[in-house]
């Protein structure tokens, strides 16, 4: 084809070419360009061809089907990296001293009821199971809000799943309770923790609610909490991510949640060949939002600085007397 007319193969790069997107005299500006399309809008410029041929000599000129490749993070902070070197250097500091590392956050919301869940499993042939055909959340059973705390030294996981709201409030009782539990026992010598969060969310370095409820927890455990904020737009860098809630979206992969004990019971199933240990229990909390914090109540927290970004790295000590 290419032999009798040698002008096929550039008219063809010419549609494909990403460049040439926004031609406005591009016959496929707006269109999907498929095999088919293609062939048509080359016959009708005068370069009769099928799509089988098109697809060949796609493939000649080194194209590929690809989807879009998330690069861009937008807007970066100059010190970016400089925090993320702080915050390494403060859990190799804590780890070294044999005290504990948490890296937190909530895991995305799920809708409770007979929904379609990402993912394939083994069932009989031609018998896959039913769901609803659109995803209208279910009054009556709501959503499961699970809050990850996964204990970087350890490789062990913790999720708190909710059903109200994802609150600072809900994100401190979730610590708290992980504390109670887990790391008296794990840590019984332990009066230092640190927390590696993200920059926004329930436990976002700008949520005064979030620091509050922390020097209230602090006071009560006799704690001291420093806490290391991710710089902002990098949240997927948090351990959490890709150490805990990954594993957490395999093993449900296919499956409604049903209930939110279904929710629980199959975070709490959830197991890496290189040992990964998952706990995960209810919380029938209710956790209001919009709670305001006066600066009273915020001057109230023993809240130190450190040297660098204060505003994401900061210590909380225990107060004075328990709230």
């Amino acid at each position: 084809m290419t032999d009798k007319d040698t002008g096929l193969a550039g008219s063809l790069d010419r549609l494909v070419d990403p460049a040439t997107r926004g031609d406005p005299m591009s016959p496929l500006r707006w269109t999907c360009k498929s095999t088919r399309q293609l062939a048509q809008a080359l016959s009708a410029s005068g370069h009769p061809v099928s799509s089988w041929t098109v697809g060949e000599l796609l493939r000649e000129q080194q194209y590929s089907l690809q989807a879009n490749v998330k690069t861009r993070d937008g807007a970066q902070h100059p010190d970016r990296d400089a925090q993320f070197q702080y915050l390494n250097e403060q859990v190799r500091i804590f780890l070294e001293a044999g005290l504990p590392v948490v890296s937190v956050d909530t895991k995305k919301k799920e809708l409770i009821g007979d929904f379609k869940n990402g993912g394939r499993e083994w069932h009989p042939r031609g018998r896959p199971e039913e769901v609803r055909v659109h995803d209208f959340p279910d009054p009556a059973k709501g959503k499961a809000i699970p809050y990850g705390i996964y204990d970087v030294g350890r490789n062990t996981g913790w999720v708190n799943v909710g059903q109200d709201h994802d609150t600072a409030s809900f994100a401190v009782e979730s610590l708290r309770r992980w504390w109670r539990q887990v790391a008296t026992v794990l840590y019984p010598h332990a009066q230092q923790l640190l927390i590696c969060a993200d920059g926004g969310g329930s436990n976002g370095y700008r949520v005064r609610l979030w620091k509050v409820e922390v020097g209230r927890w602090a006071t009560e455990a006799g704690l001291t909490i420093t806490i290391c904020h991710l710089p902002p737009g990098t949240s997927k860098w948090n351990k959490i991510e890709h150490r805990l809630f990954s594993h957490i979206s395999m093993n449900w992969r296919g499956r409604p949640l049903q209930s939110h004990q279904v929710v629980a019971d199959l975070i709490g199933a959830t197991t890496t060949r290189e040992g990964l240990r998952v706990h995960a229990e209810r919380d029938l909390g209710t956790y209001p939002t919009s709670v305001k914090v006066s600066d009273q109540e915020l001057a109230g927290v023993h809240i130190a600085p450190h040297t660098f970004h204060g505003e994401w790295n900061y210590t909380i000590r225990p107060g004075t007397s328990a709230p």
